[in-house]
């Protein structure tokens, strides 16, 4: 049991016995949905990011560019490219503006992190192992405290 004391966030519910440690090879970016990728440039100058890398996912009908960060991290910036106002991108920023969209750990078995965050109690979505070097799920936000987190497995860029 965990204890607490007057002002404490924590509760009185016993600690999992698990966690996903194991299974998380690192925590790989954070991922910022926008309108428009080129119109960000600012936020890019801001964080003094250096693009490393870029493209599009023509079946998922987005754009990403990465960029380093000083001192280690990554971070991702997202569009839709797909017109659809149904995209999820799109539903994203008419629903919340433009912003955090999701953490991305990289695991090396995406059925065994899947498995550990369920066990856990987390809701787990969206699992799709079709691309042999990019597989993903993702912890849904109402269960992880409002953020989406994906999980994914790929191999190391060389």
């Amino acid at each position: 049991m965990v204890r607490t004391t007057a002002g404490n966030a924590l509760n009185d519910e016993p600690q999992a016995a698990q966690d996903l440690r194991e299974h998380i090879d690192r925590f790989d970016h954070v991922s910022i949905a926008v309108v428009n990728i080129q119109a960000s440039s600012r936020l890019i100058a801001l964080m003094s990011g250096q693009r490393t890398d870029g493209g599009r996912s023509p079946d998922a009908g987005f754009a990403w560019e990465q960029y380093a960060l000083p001192g280690g991290g990554t971070l991702e910036l997202i569009a839709a490219v797909d017109t659809s106002p149904d995209h999820f991108i799109r539903r994203f920023i008419k629903e919340r503006g433009e912003g955090l969209h999701h953490l991305t750990f990289k695991v090396h078995d995406i059925h065994a992190a899947v498995a550990a965050a369920e066990e856990l109690g987390f809701t787990v979505t969206g699992l799709d192992v079709s691309h042999e070097n990019w597989k993903e799920a993702f912890v849904h936000p109402k269960s992880a405290h409002g953020v989406l987190i994906q999980l994914a497995e790929f191999p190391e860029k060389e």
